[in-house]
């Protein structure tokens, strides 16, 4: 009984994601989250750009608010915007800045945007970052992967699976499909804002 209200509630957290996803302009959230409080159900969404979100006089947040009481049977959504301290230690938001450099350039030129990318995050102060561009629409006439490491990165054990954040984003083009993986270490002496 305990397990199927777990999948359910993941399940509904997942739906809302993908809509939120497809709603809002791209590169401008980096994660949502769900939370039950007593007036009702508290959506909080984690962005770089809070205006973006937001929209004219709030009417993005008014029609998602709209939309979750219709749709997914929401009382009372309440919508809070957090914005993110540093957008470039967040990999969501570095994966999807990398699409939508992506979709503004194409394919082309897809060895400076993944060195930009990764000099902002290593500017921005993480101990090592890692990004890796793959898929069909990497200039080639087969399926490429390029990767672009900077810093120290552990890839295995504790350190690896409590303080690295990683996030996959797939931009679509007119070439193929191109996957992106950011994997962002954290400092372990300093506590650094995630």
């Amino acid at each position: 009984m305990i397990e199927k209200n777990i999948i359910k509630k993941n399940l509904k957290e997942y739906l809302i994601q993908s809509y939120i996803t497809r709603y809002l302009p791209k590169a401008s959230y980096s994660k949502i989250e769900l939370k039950k409080t007593p007036l009702g159900e508290k959506i909080i969404v984690h962005t770089a750009r809070p205006g973006l979100v937001v929209g004219r006089k709030g009417e993005n947040i008014t029609r998602l608010t709209n939309f979750l009481r219709a749709n997914f049977n929401m009382e009372n959504p309440q919508i809070e915007i957090l914005e993110i301290a540093n957008p470039n230690l967040d990999p969501q938001s570095v994966a999807e800045r990398i699409v939508s450099n992506f979709e503004k350039y194409g394919a082309k030129r897809f060895k400076s945007i993944g060195y930009r990318a990764l000099q902002s995050v290593m500017d921005a102060g993480a101990t090592g970052a890692e990004v890796v561009i793959s898929g069909r629409g990497v200039p080639s006439s087969r399926s490429k992967s390029w990767r672009f490491i900077a810093g120290h990165l552990k890839k295995s054990g504790d350190i690896s699976e409590n303080h690295t954040k990683r996030a996959l984003v797939v931009a679509e083009l007119k070439s193929g499909a191109i996957g992106i993986k950011v994997n962002i270490g954290k400092d372990l002496v300093g506590d650094m804002p995630f």
